[in-house]
């Protein structure tokens, strides 16, 4: 597949059929994530692959009151329980999510990816604000393996949902200390046609030329 390609048409997958995954293809798209870029190179990728029912379950049980709770902050809630009043497109990946969440331990298998706390290169610690750049060595192997997914003909859910849960998850899979939560992917055959093209706003409304809000040639 095209590399421009899979970025257009690789959805978030919240309907799977219940067929496994061959082991052959996740090691495939673990071969290609693990080139991705990290801090100092140091590679601080950790992945537990999740296949047993049991711990499928548990995984869903402590997924489930971080999804409602995301519901009820975000309104997601109120479109379940009043759906006509709000946007159809809006409910439909509403419900489909909630039907994801509800029913996560049918999806055959579970990435569990982690980060090694040593290896992350937090240059924004002392800001006054949020930090955000310690995921620059983590989500780049991310989206690489979500791209990788897709190109092995694969759908995959990635959230952070697991992350509140993180001591919970970590005894559940025996991930030590120094290894911190960094994203929850449900990885299957997509039960729904593939997109063409995802709907994403276009260029010009988020890239600058020189200065914030001046408009990009080209765009």
């Amino acid at each position: 597949m095209d590399l421009y390609e899979a970025m257009r048409c690789a959805p978030t997958s919240r309907r799977f059929k219940p067929d496994p995954v061959p082991r052959e293809l996740l090691v495939r798209a673990l071969e290609g994530a693990r080139f991705a870029p990290s801090g100092g190179n140091r590679q601080g990728w950790r992945v537990v692959v999740v296949e047993d029912l049991e711990r499928r379950t548990a995984l869903r049980e402590l997924y489930l009151p971080r999804w409602r709770a995301y519901l009820e902050q975000t309104g997601g809630a109120k479109m379940l329980a009043d759906p006509d009043e709000f946007d159809p497109a809006r409910v439909r990946m509403v419900r489909r999510a909630d039907d994801y969440a509800t029913h996560l331990e049918e999806v055959s298998m579970h990435l569990v990816v982690g980060v090694r706390l040593e290896d992350l290169a937090v240059t924004d610690a002392a800001l006054p604000r949020q930090s955000i750049v310690g995921g620059a060595s983590i989500y780049p192997f991310v989206q690489n393996l979500l791209l990788a997914l897709r190109g092995e003909g694969l759908g995959a859910a990635m959230t952070t949902l697991l992350v509140p849960a993180e001591a919970e998850v970590k005894r559940l899979l025996a991930i030590p200390d120094d290894v911190a939560l960094a994203a929850h992917i449900g990885v299957g055959y997509r039960a729904d046609p593939w997109p063409k093209r995802l709907a994403r706003r276009p260029v010009a409304e988020f890239a600058f030329g020189e200065r914030f809000g001046e408009p990009l040639a080209g765009s």
